[in-house]
């Protein structure tokens, strides 16, 4: 018998998926887990202590979502680029699958593609050929993808990147750190709280519920990370708490946690898949977003919040918080500890 992954589900009214972001960054809400009280996002200072240390995601989302038309024939495509493999093959989505085949050419203007493997049941494998640099025509032909229960345009397309964002590769944004502002990372400061970043590159298996009976059964995603010497070493003289700022963060802080607690610099990838019962070496509290039902980012929040996280769901659902990317976040401290 496994756990069921029903057990991970709630109802999640579509009107609670905030479709566009609140400026100022941190003028979201901010639900503290252990009293059930709430905050705005800017409260973050006074909700920690000094000496405690904010780690932070810095990935970068590309502009990944490339669209053309077929070379032969006309007709429009469209690519959602997933990761490089090797050369200038590139592991992508796509559409109309149906309509293409190995050796269809596509034409994204500075960008020209060529179908290498494709299958109804996975991502194709697509060549991609440019002048220069191909990153920067990335940047300069494609669009950054929203996720997928984003309807609206978003005007700004920074407005989807952390003011951290560095490392380009991710598919989708660390959204738990689109709440800071460079006002609020003063405020940090100030309070001797010191800031912290780490690379995580982000894949798109992040918005995919979980589709089998148990979560036992679920393949998590491999992701890969990056934690500086320099990161290392702030983390691990720290006189304070660990606050991890989204889920990326702490699967990449955990996969990096020795059994003595101490975090080892180095880039690695990491299929981690943390579910209750995990024993947590590092993260002390989390900040997070409120995420969809049924996904493995709601399995580790269960897993570091215990059977808190569906009382704050409830709360947050009933006094009218903002779910998903451009929501409102929560905080709350490792299930066992002290608040």
């Amino acid at each position: 018998m496994g756990t069921p992954t029903s057990d991970f589900s709630y109802e999640l009214p579509a009107a609670a998926i905030a479709q566009r972001p609140l400026e100022p960054r941190d003028a979201s809400r901010l639900l503290d887990v252990d009293d059930l009280s709430d905050h705005t996002f800017s409260d973050l200072p006074g909700l920690l202590s000094p000496g405690d240390v904010v780690v932070v995601n810095r990935s970068r989302v590309r502009a990944a979502r490339l669209r053309g038309t077929k070379v032969v024939g006309g007709g429009r495509v469209e690519a959602l680029l997933l990761r490089p493999l090797s050369g200038d093959l590139w592991e992508a989505v796509v559409r109309p699958a149906r309509r293409l085949r190995p050796g269809s050419d596509l034409d994204f203007g500075a960008i020209e593609a060529t179908i290498e493997a494709i299958s109804r049941d996975g991502p194709a494998q697509i060549s991609l050929k440019t002048e220069g640099d191909l990153e920067a025509a990335i940047a300069a032909t494609g669009t950054v993808p929203l996720p997928p229960y984003i309807h609206e345009q978003l005007a700004d397309p920074e407005r989807y990147q952390t003011i951290f964002a560095q490392t380009v590769g991710s598919a989708a944004a660390p959204t738990a750190g689109l709440h800071f502002t460079p006002r609020l990372v003063e405020a940090l400061r100030a309070r001797s709280i010191e800031m912290v970043e780490i690379e995580l590159i982000i894949g798109l298996d992040t918005f995919r519920p979980i589709s089998v009976d148990n979560i036992e059964d679920h393949q998590i995603h491999s992701e890969s990370l990056t934690i500086s010497t320099e990161a290392a070493d702030a983390i691990n003289d720290r006189s304070g708490d660990l606050v991890a700022v989204g889920t990326t963060v702490v699967r990449a802080l955990e996969t990096r946690a020795g059994p003595d607690g101490r975090v080892e610099a180095g880039s690695v990838d990491t299929r981690l898949y943390i579910q209750p019962g995990y024993r947590f070496r590092v993260v002390d509290r989390l900040v997070t977003n409120f995420h969809l039902p049924g996904t493995s980012l709601i399995v580790l929040v269960a897993a570091f919040m215990g059977d808190r996280w569906r009382p704050a769901y409830e709360a947050a659902l009933g006094r009218g918080y903002r779910f998903a990317s451009f929501g409102d976040a929560m905080i709350a401290t490792r299930h066992g500890e002290p608040s």
